[in-house]
This record gives C-alpha cells, structure tokens and sequence, in this order.
C-alpha cells in the first residue's frame, strides 16, 4: 500500500506544486486585506476542494500513460489500488483543510474575526469536506465504468454532481429545522455533521462501488 500511495504522490506532485505556488501567492494576498468574509470563505473552501480535486488528476494520468494497466502485473489487488486512491484522497483533503486552517487564523490574528459568527468557520470546513467527498464519490465509479478519455468530462459532472448534492441536502435540512429565521447554533452544528456523515457514507459506499467495478472490469 505505501508503494502505490507513493505512486500516486508522485503522480500529482507536478500539478500540486503550481497549485501549491497559486494558494500561496492568493493566501498573501487574502491575508493583506482588511475583514473581508466573501475572500476568505473563498480562499478556504478553494484549498480544501482544490486540493482534493488535484488529487483525483493522478488516476487520469495514470490511464492516459498507460501505467494503470502495468500496475495489475505488480504483486497487489485491484481493491488495494482503488484503496490508495481514496486513501489519496483523504490525505489531500487534509491538505487543503490545513491551508485553509492557515488562512482563517492568520485573518483572523491580523485583522479579527470577518464572520459574524464562530460557527460560519464551522460551516467552512463542512462545505468544503462534504463538497470535496461527494464529487470524488461520484467520480470513480464513473471513471472505472466508462473509458479513460472521458475522465475530464466525468470530473466535471462530479464536481457539479457533487455542489449539487451539498446544496439539495443543505436545503432539505433546512426544511427539517423550519429555518425561516437564522438557525441556532445547536441546529448549524448538527446539521453539519449530518452533512459530514452523508458525505462519509457516500465515500465509503462510493469505494465498494468502484471495487466491483473494477473486479470486473478488463483493463
């Protein structure tokens, strides 16, 4: 498993480093200005889906190179080479929370806090976990079903599948709490774990998906 993580690792490292100089040259710049919310929200839920995005570049690299189809001669299981994948996954997601954690505190170091509420930190991060999960939820089931040239159509209908999904589920919890005035702390709170734990349920059904399909499948 280390072997194909580190595989991965270095099969995105090209595109995670001019993402890396991108997030660097926008976070001095979001960090420079004075409270402005809409920046920072923008700039956090940028790193923690960018991020993760890119990770999922390793996959259309490997299948336009021909490397995929190498791999299943090396000693290792096709579920254990869908594993590292969101295994990867999950790592560059917690990349891209870690910048936006940096983001957010040096703002707010610098300048104060820009947001209203504490909670809307909070909501940040559930916005950004859960759009990130769903659309790589979405995403390798539809890469391993249908053929390598349609990997960058299926990223883009995942990423939209997958704000649509955060959105749909943010509006029918709304509804549940009857939000027709600002909603309590308490509710921000355990509506963002719902989101969280939809997310997670979906990543992992998404993950035995993509094994079956994959068992199947002639490479």
């Amino acid at each position: 498993m280390k072997g194909l993580l580190k595989n991965n690792f270095y099969g995105i490292l090209s595109g995670a480093k001019v993402f890396l100089i991108f997030m660097l040259l926008l976070g001095i710049c979001v960090t420079m200005m004075e409270k402005n919310s809409f920046m920072v929200i923008v700039y956090a839920l940028l790193g923690i889906i960018g991020f993760s995005i890119n990770g999922i570049a390793c996959l259309r690299n490997e299948s336009s190179s021909n490397w995929n189809k190498y791999k299943l001669t090396a000693p290792v299981k096709r579920a254990e080479i869908v594993r590292s994948y969101f295994l990867s996954h999950l790592i560059w997601l917690l990349a891209g929370m870690l910048f936006a954690g940096m983001e957010i505190t040096l703002s707010i170091l610098l300048h104060g806090s820009p947001f209203d509420r504490n909670i809307d930190v909070f909501y940040i991060f559930v916005a950004g976990i859960g759009i990130s999960l769903f659309t790589v939820s979405l995403f390798f089931p539809l890469s391993y079903s249908g053929s390598a040239e349609k990997n960058q159509v299926f990223l883009i209908i995942s990423l939209i599948g997958g704000i649509g999904i955060f959105v749909k589920l943010v509006d029918l919890l709304n509804t549940l709490f009857d939000s027709d005035s600002s909603m309590t702390t308490f509710q921000l709170i355990l509506s963002g774990s719902i989101i969280i734990i939809c997310s997670l349920f979906l990543f992992i059904l998404s993950y035995w998906v993509t094994v079956g399909i994959f068992k199947r499948k002639e490479v």
